[in-house]
């Protein structure tokens, strides 16, 4: 029981929980978003499953610690250029994410033109599918960060299930702002295809830091925050006798 009185160990719990909740948020933003499809009543239920996979990923992931290191082990070499597991499954999930988000724009743009239905819908199944292959993406650089910073499995888990809770109880709040202020969605998607460049360029060995990508969204959800407030203002001056 020495651990518990042992300050160190305590602050790289906190540490990498604060860590493990930011590289969550991309998580967070595209399962609301892929959740929007579908008809009301099965997105929270969709979001709940979503996150819970991704749970369950980093838990295998950190309770199989040696298959991780594998991941970075070289598969083949190209022209010079040596390719792994994790460079192919980022680069995958970038293209992916760069889809998805050119996609989910389009048809926010165009689709009031009765050209395209944007709430066409994937079904349950295929939303749960689509955020499978996104959760297993955002769990490697998770579980990665997990063991380049901490050495102590159980502080790893802690920090995974803490950080996953905040994600599940902030989920369905987040998903209700996006939907309701569509110029926020258009944010979030811009977001992801972000976050899209940023893997593909990892996948081929350019690493973007990562507090730029950070900066720059929050940058843009503070100035996001004060067109909301000011287009409250003028919506209250208007309504004013």
């Amino acid at each position: 029981m020495d651990w518990i009185l042992d300050p160190a160990l305590w602050a790289s719990l906190a540490t990498l929980t604060a860590l493990e909740i930011i590289l969550g948020i991309d998580n967070i933003i595209f399962v609301s978003i892929v959740a929007e499809t579908l008809p009301e009543s099965q997105r929270p239920m969709a979001r709940r499953i979503g996150l819970g996979l991704a749970l369950i990923l980093r838990l295998l992931m950190l309770s199989a610690l040696a298959w991780i290191v594998g991941l970075t082990a070289p598969l083949a070499e190209i022209q010079g250029f040596t390719l792994s597991w994790r460079d192919l499954i980022l680069l995958l999930g970038g293209l992916f994410l760069l889809y998805k988000g050119t996609h989910e724009i389009h048809n926010s743009v165009e689709g009031d033109n009765g050209k395209t239905t944007a709430k066409a819908g994937a079904g349950l199944a295929g939303v749960i599918g689509q955020i499978i292959v996104l959760d297993l993406v955002f769990s490697i650089d998770s579980v990665i960060t997990a063991v380049g910073m901490v050495e102590d499995l159980g502080v790893m888990i802690a920090a995974v299930v803490i950080a996953m809770a905040v994600m599940i109880a902030a989920a369905g709040p987040i998903a209700s702002f996006i939907e309701n202020h569509p110029t926020t969605k258009m944010l979030a998607l811009s977001f992801l295809m972000l976050v899209g460049v940023a893997l593909v360029a990892d996948g081929l060995h350019f690493h973007i830091p990562r507090g730029y990508i950070y900066f720059a969204v929050f940058f843009s959800a503070a100035v996001e925050v004060l067109n909301l407030v000011a287009r409250a203002q003028r919506k209250k001056a208007a309504d004013q006798p």
